[in-house]
C-alpha cells in the first residue's frame, strides 16, 4: 500500500491514496491552517470507523442479513500531553435493516474488533482502549 501527501500551503496537504483518491487535510487557523479539511488525527479516526463498518457490512452480507444502513459513531479521547495519542475510542454502530438478529450483529461487531479490522487492532496493540456498542433499527417493509 502506498500514499502520497503533498504540502500545498500553510498547514494544508493533499493526500493521495495508492488507488488514486485524494483528500484535503488541514489544520486549524491557530496552527497555520485554513480549516479546509479534516485534521490528521480526525482522518485516522474516520479511517478506523470506516474499516470496522466495512467489516460489519461484509460479515452481515455473508450471513444474508437484510441491512439497509450502517453508521459507526466514534467518540475518542486523546492524551493531554504531546504526543496527543488516542487513549480511548468508543464505537457505536447503528445498524438498520429488516428482521436483523441481535446475535448476528453482536457477532459481526465482535469479529470486526477481534479478527478483521486492521485499523482498530493496530490501535489496540498500540495501547488504545477501544469499546463497542450497537443498536438495531427495524426498517418497516414497504
Amino acid at each position: 500500500m502506498k500514499a502520497r501527501v503533498k504540502w500545498t500551503e500553510g498547514r494544508q496537504f493533499v493526500a493521495e491514496s495508492g488507488s488514486g483518491h485524494s483528500v484535503v487535510i488541514d489544520g486549524p487557523p491557530d496552527h497555520g491552517g485554513r480549516n479546509t479539511g479534516p485534521r490528521p488525527m480526525e482522518m485516522l479516526l474516520m479511517g478506523m470507523g470506516s474499516c470496522t463498518a466495512f467489516d460489519i457490512l461484509n460479515i452481515l452480507d455473508k450471513a444474508r442479513a437484510d441491512v439497509t444502513d450502517c453508521v459507526a459513531e466514534l467518540d475518542a479521547e486523546r492524551a493531554d500531553e504531546v504526543p496527543a495519542v488516542f487513549t480511548k475510542i468508543h464505537v457505536h454502530f447503528v445498524v438498520t435493516g429488516r428482521a436483523l438478529k441481535e446475535k448476528q450483529v453482536a457477532r459481526a461487531v465482535e469479529l470486526s474488533a477481534e479478527k478483521y479490522c486492521s485499523a482498530s487492532i493496530m490501535l489496540v496493540n498500540g495501547g488504545v482502549k477501544i469499546t463497542h456498542s450497537f443498536e438495531i433499527i427495524e426498517e418497516a417493509r414497504t
